[in-house]
Order: structure tokens, then sequence, then C-alpha cells
């Protein structure tokens, strides 16, 4: 990593509800133009670290770098896509209102969109598959629609650090292969995006490096390096159920049992 940009450094980072740790201790760095899976069981503190990046929710210690500073001062960088069920799809808005809303960090909220703005959403609605969606209410459309929609609002920021929070939940197969498609497009350009994300089958086919979380951090690096059984147990213990199947995924990979 000695020789490549770093985009995150999560510096002894603990944040606690009630006086209750949820993230205790945790530090890592992330290099530009990776894609990074959050993985860990529930209550790992996942969703946490992202808000904890956000400044969402207070630190109890330890601090966080973007791009060498404080996220305020480098809030235009930086894109969030919260998990779906967070959202209040009521919002009387149509798909177009919504990716729209993603250039207002650019514009500015008293200025109008102009024509580069206008053709900035048309092409992000287009890379999700929702250009003919674009005038419908996002109440009225399915749950991967709305997550489609909600990628496209990202995109719209023209960020370069991306975190999103669970984007793969309950969207089908062909909206998952869109994102993961398009999160690769978007690392190949340098941007950089952190993903949280639960299904352990498919952590080495989508990221290239890995946080392994469980309130403390397992193992943060290339995936090749961090997703092991030995690892995963420790993340998981007697909480993984598919043990079994990721030994065997393992076993038909070349990854080694490294300790990172």
């Amino acid at each position: 990593m000695n020789d490549e940009k770093i985009v995150l450094k999560v510096n002894n980072l603990t944040v606690g509800y009630t006086q209750k740790p949820v993230l205790w201790g945790v530090d890592f760095r992330v290099p530009e133009g990776k894609i990074v899976g959050i993985v860990g069981p529930n209550g790992a503190g996942k969703s946490t670290l992202l808000k904890s990046i956000m400044d969402i929710l207070p630190l109890s210690n330890g601090s966080v770098e973007i791009f060498g500073s404080e996220l305020n001062e480098v809030r235009h960088r930086v894109s969030y896509v919260p998990q779906r069920e967070s959202v209040d799809w009521d919002f009387p808005a149509s798909v177009y209102d919504v990716v729209m809303m993603g250039r207002y960090g650019q514009l500015g909220l008293l200025k109008k969109p102009g024509a580069r703005d206008k053709e900035i959403v048309n092409d992000c609605l287009e890379q999700v598959g929702m250009s003919e969606f674009s005038k419908r209410q996002i109440s009225q459309l399915s749950g991967g629609q709305q997550q489609r929609v909600f990628i496209a609002r990202a995109l719209a920021q023209q960020a370069d650090f991306y975190l999103l929070d669970e984007p793969f939940a309950g969207v089908d197969a062909a909206t998952e292969e869109t994102i993961i498609s398009l999160l690769r497009n978007m690392a190949a350009n340098n941007k950089t995006l952190m993903v949280v994300h639960h299904d352990l089958q498919s952590v080495r086919k989508y990221f290239d490096w890995t946080v392994l979380l469980n309130v403390n951090l397992i193992a943060a690096g290339e995936t090749e390096q961090v997703f092991t059984e030995k690892n995963i147990q420790k993340a998981y213990g007697g909480k993984l159920t598919l043990l079994s199947d990721v030994r065997t995924m393992l076993a038909h990979s070349s990854y080694t049992d490294k300790e990172v």
C-alpha cells in the first residue's frame, strides 16, 4: 500500500450507543480505486462504520480522514447511499427529481439546474436502466428499481468516494449484476467504493479489499489475504451457519489461510 494513494484512514475508531461499544478500536486504511466489502455478522457494526465515516454518528474515540482531511472539507467528493429501508419512499417525488437531488451538492440549493446537470441526470438513469421510469413516482417502484434510483442519484453527485449500505439487499439478480458492473466501472476510473455486504459466497467475486468486522476489526486488506477460513471463523464464531459452504468455496479458490 506504500505506493498507493490512501483515500480513507480510520484511526482507533470507537463508537457506542448508551455506553455500549458498537465499534471498538477499529483501525485501517483504504487505497484509491478499490471496491471494499464491509463484512461481518449482524450487530458487527458495519452500518455504524459507514455512518461514523459520514459523521452521522458521533465518535467516542478516534478519528477519520478522507483524502487527508476532515469530512467537512471534502464532503463534495463523498457520496453516501443508505439502506433502502431507511428511506421514506412515500415522499412525493419522481425518479428524475430524486436523481437530480444528487446534483445539489455541486449546484447549491438556490441555483437552478442547467443543461449540463440535466444531461448528467439522464446519463445516470441510462446507466442503471431506469430512463423509461424517469417520470414515475418513487413509491410506485419495486425494491430493485428503488435501489437503482439511489445508485443513479449517487452517480449524479460525481463523487470520488462512495459508501453504500447494503445495495444488494432485496434486489433481483439483474439489478445486482447492474450494480456490481457499475461499481467495477467506477473503480476502473479511480473511484473508491465501500459496500456493506452480507453474502459471504460472493465476497471474493465482488471485492478487491475486505474489512472483516465483529465490533473489533478482525482483518482489513486485500480480499485474498483477509477472506480466509480462520479469519471468517474469528468474525462469525458460532453464528456462522454456512462455514461448510465457505470452506468448500475457499477450497476451490487460490486463497491461502494467511493471517493479516
